[in-house]
Order: C-alpha cells, then structure tokens, then sequence
C-alpha cells in the first residue's frame, strides 16, 4: 500500500515524494483514513513510528486550499510537551503543506513571544504549541482557538510525567465542542485512558505495538559499574562502538554538564542538552548534532520526547530512570522508521531496582555486556579498612591497652626522673632568662583567639623556641648547635624586646578607660528594660 491508495491528494504526494516517503508505517495506514474518515483517534504507539505524519496529513487535506481572501484563523492546534517536539512537528508539517497553500506557526517558552504574535497575525491554519506559551497568549487575549475543527494531543503521557494535565484540561474548556479530536501516547496508564474518555467521541483505537513494548529492532544490553566507574566506562564504550552519534541520557542537568566536559576533555566532542539551557543554547546542539559537528549529545529527559534524528545509531543511559516508561521513550529515540539501532545502559548498584522494573515492563530480560577491551579496573579497598572500629572491637583490645599504657607510664616517669637528675647537675645557660620571660608573657593556657596576630607570634617565637630541641639541632656537632643555640636565643630576646615595647602604655591611658568601662556597665546594668 502507498500514499495513493491511503486517498491523499496530488499536492500532498508531491511534497511527500520530494521528502522520499514512499510506502506508510504501520500507524499511518491504520490512522489516515480514520482521520480522513472524520472519527476521533487514539493511538498507542512508539516514538519513531511515523506519528507527526499520521496525524498531520490528513488533517491538510481536510482543510483543502484556501480560497482567495479567506481568513485564516487557527483551524488545526496540535498540543506537545516540549519545546523541541513543537519545533520538529512544525518543521515536518511546513514540508507536508508546500504545495498545499495551508501555512502553520509554533509557539513555545523561553523566547520572546513577539516573533510568534507577529507570526499568528498574519494568519495561520495549523498552530502548533506548548501548554505554557499557548495559555499565556490565551490570557493575553492575543490568541483565539474558538475555531479550531482539528485539536491533535501528542505525548500524552508525557503531559502527565511533566504536570501539564491541568493546563491541558484548561485549555480544552475553551475549545468547541463540535471537534474532531486525535490523542497519541506511547504508553497507557489509568490518568491517561481517564483524560481520553473525557476528550474523545467513540474514537477509533490504533495500538501497533503493545504499551510499552520498545521497538524490537533494538539491539539492548546493560553493563554494571560502579558510580565512579560509569565515566571510564562511557569513553571506552564510545571508542569501541566507534559511531558517529551517540545520545546519552543523565538524570541530572548537573551530570549532564559533567559528563559532556569530561567526554571533552577526552576528545569526544560533546554538548549537554537540559532545561537551564536557552532555547536560542538548546537549539545550537541539536543543530550540531544533527549535522555531525558533535559525536555526542548529553541530555536528560527533557529532550527524550524532543528529538527527531534519522539513523540514530546508538542510545546511552548513563543513569537508568527511577520510571519504567521513561526508559522506553529514551530508547525510542534509535531504531526509527525501521531502521537498526542500539541501546546501552549503565547499572550501578543502588540502580539494580529500577533495571528490575524495566524489565518487567518491557517483559524482556535486558542481556548483561562484558566490559570493552582496555577498561581500567580499579582496585576497591575492602570496606572494613574504611570503617572506624566497632564498640565491640575497641572493648576487646582494652586489657592490651591498659597493659601498654602502664608500661609508658613507668617508663616516662623513668625518664622524667632522670632527666631532672641532669638538670639540676647542668648549669645554667643564657637560654633560661628568655625562655622563662616569654612563658610568663605567653602562656600555655592563654586563649586562642585565632587573629592574625596570635598565628604571627605562635609562628615567629613559638616556633623558634622548639627548634632548640629538634633533631636537626642534636645531630650537629657539640660546637655548632652550641651557635645554632645561641643565634635563636639572641632572636627570641630581641623579639621579646620589641614586643614588650609595643605592648607597654603609659598609666594615665589605662585609668581612665577603666573607669568610663565601669560607668557604662554600671548604667547597662541599671537600666530597666522597657515593657512590651
């Protein structure tokens, strides 16, 4: 069956033969002639299935050519998640109408809305948009969908992942009635099959795949690593598959920016891809990834639904998702419109229950890949080596302990005795008139303030004073730490000298801060404090 024989028109497979569409998918057989048919849809299927086209060319040939003056006010609205998907949807649609008169606008966030208010008033029969932007101009009065014939919901379930159901309901209140209704999800849970009986009139049900099901050309496989393994893992993987595209999924905008600087570091050209991107940022990497300036693209799942890229090779999830669905929309990136692709995943430990849960979804045992050739393995220090002692541990050495610490004790106070036994046999030095001075000026239990002055005297005197009993100054000999001695007493005498000049004040400036000190507390401490 071809695009002849499915109804549509001459202008239509004009346009469809200058893209190369030559035979429809699956989806587009079942849900052209439904929609040419006039029925509501809904369709279940997979990103990558031919879903934009679907959907867009028949609502073209229902609209027909325009007739000369004729107003153009919105007659096709087709709602979408992200940014990304309202580009790609208005793109493949500006190609559909070429030759059909019929001319389309897209709105979304994160950009001026003058441009598309310019845009929407020079008359647009099919609008494509984003629920935020859309209910903004809404408000604004700058956009009227009370004439819309044909409303397309795409990614359903992705509206409800992201929160925008309640916009969408909002939006809908202020549609007709009378409206032909198309709503596609890749997956169908409880809220969604409750928003399609809400929206949809004894609509025709096209599943081509079961829910949730990935595409089976897909090739699929897992690897184990630990956290601190993954990025290792990443390059050598690249290196080893050796494609010209790879895009890799993060649960984080902050992992992704990680991961696309460190693939950079390693001469894999990359960019991250997240929401704190600009559209203007955003718009620039795909751009690039599309024409094969970048090898990788690092993005979370903001762009999972966005992205339209023929013969994406290969799929990387760096950070399996903690939702099974999400999983397959990553996916469903490669392997489109029948081509092969591959799909890769890191597990970490702690990620062992969300590869269970896609497993389950998908009914498929996901196969687990030996590490490529050349991985570097690091060695893991056992765990208790990183631990501190238990209780129970410390509780058993004790009698040890006790013993050890009664033989020191005996032994310094050996020590002790015959050290002050030597002491008082030495003579005295000039060493002890200044040592005891800066005892007396610096004692042990003075506070530490920590100010740079109390780190400057510790580091100048404090310092110069130890050195006298270090190693270096035994192994001399007898007559040069005799010098070593004496040049670091004249140091410390001359230090102490300057110090104490600095510090001395005359009486007369002492007393009286003493006593206007005193007067003050003495007023503080009398003053009634005041009732509230």
């Amino acid at each position: 069956m071809n695009f002849h024989e499915l109804g549509m028109e001459s202008s239509i497979l004009r346009s469809l033969k200058e893209i190369g569409y030559e035979e429809p998918t699956p989806i587009q057989r079942e849900a052209i002639p439904a929609v040419l048919a006039g029925r509501d849809l809904l369709g279940c299927a997979q990103t990558g299935t031919g879903k934009t086209a679907a959907f867009s060319l028949p609502m073209l040939q229902r609209m027909g050519k325009p007739a000369p003056g004729e107003e153009r006010p919105v007659r096709g609205l087709i709602l979408t998640p992200t940014r990304e998907l309202a580009l790609q949807i208005y793109e493949n649609i500006c190609q559909y109408s070429r030759y059909t008169g019929r001319v389309a606008a897209v709105i979304y966030g994160g950009v001026s809305q003058v441009p598309q208010v310019e845009a929407l008033g020079r008359g647009a029969d099919i609008l494509v948009a984003t629920p935020g932007r859309l209910w903004d101009l809404m408000g604004q009065k700058l956009l009227d969908i009370s004439k819309v014939q044909c409303f397309v919901l795409d990614e359903a379930d992705r509206m409800l992942d992201m929160g925008f159901i309640n916009d969408v309901r909002r939006i809908v209140a202020h549609l007709p009635r009378r409206r032909q209704t198309l709503m596609f999800s890749a997956t169908m849970p409880e809220e969604i099959a409750a928003l399609a009986n809400d929206l949809l009139f004894k609509p025709v049900r096209v599943s081509i795949t079961p829910a949730a099901t990935p595409v089976e050309l897909i090739e699929q496989g897992v690897y184990f690593a630990g956290k601190n393994e993954k990025r290792e893992l990443l390059k050598a993987v690249l290196r080893e598959k050796n494609v010209p595209q790879a895009l890799i999924f993060s649960r984080t905008k902050h992992g992704a920016d990680r991961i696309a600087r460190d693939l950079n570091r390693a001469g894999i050209s990359a960019r991250a891809l997240h929401g704190d991107k600009s559209q203007g940022a955003r718009q620039a990497a795909l751009k690039e990834f599309k024409e094969y300036k970048i090898a990788a693209l690092v993005a979370t799942d903001i762009a999972a639904r966005g992205l339209d890229i023929s013969e994406l090779p290969l799929v990387i999830n760096f950070d399996l998702p903690n939702i099974p669905e999400t999983y397959v929309h990553r996916i469903g990136r490669t392997g489109r419109a029948g081509m092969e692709g591959t799909a890769l995943s890191f597990c970490a430990e702690d990620e062992r229950p969300y590869l269970k849960d896609i497993e389950k979804l998908i009914r498929i045992k996901i196969p687990e890949l030996g590490w490529p050739e050349g991985m570097p393995v690091e060695e893991k220090k056992p765990i208790e080596a990183e631990r501190p002692l238990h209780a129970g541990r410390r509780k058993a050495a004790a009698p040890e302990n006790r013993k050890q610490k009664q033989k020191k004790a005996e032994a310094s106070a050996e020590e002790a005795s015959t050290a002050k036994t030597k002491k008082k046999a030495a003579p005295k030095t000039r060493r002890s008139a200044p040592t005891e001075a800066l005892a007396a000026k610096y004692p042990k239990s003075a506070p530490k303030s920590g100010g740079r002055d109390s780190r400057r005297r510790r580091n100048s005197l404090d310092d110069l004073s130890m050195d006298i009993s270090t190693p270096r100054v035994h192994e001399l000999s007898e007559e040069a730490a005799a010098r070593v001695r004496a040049k670091v007493m004249a140091k410390l005498a001359e230090r102490a000298a300057t110090h104490q000049k600095a510090t001395e004040k005359p009486k007369t400036e002492e007393k009286p801060v003493r006593r206007r000190t005193a007067r003050v507390s003495r007023r503080r401490s009398t003053r009634t404090p005041k009732v509230k």
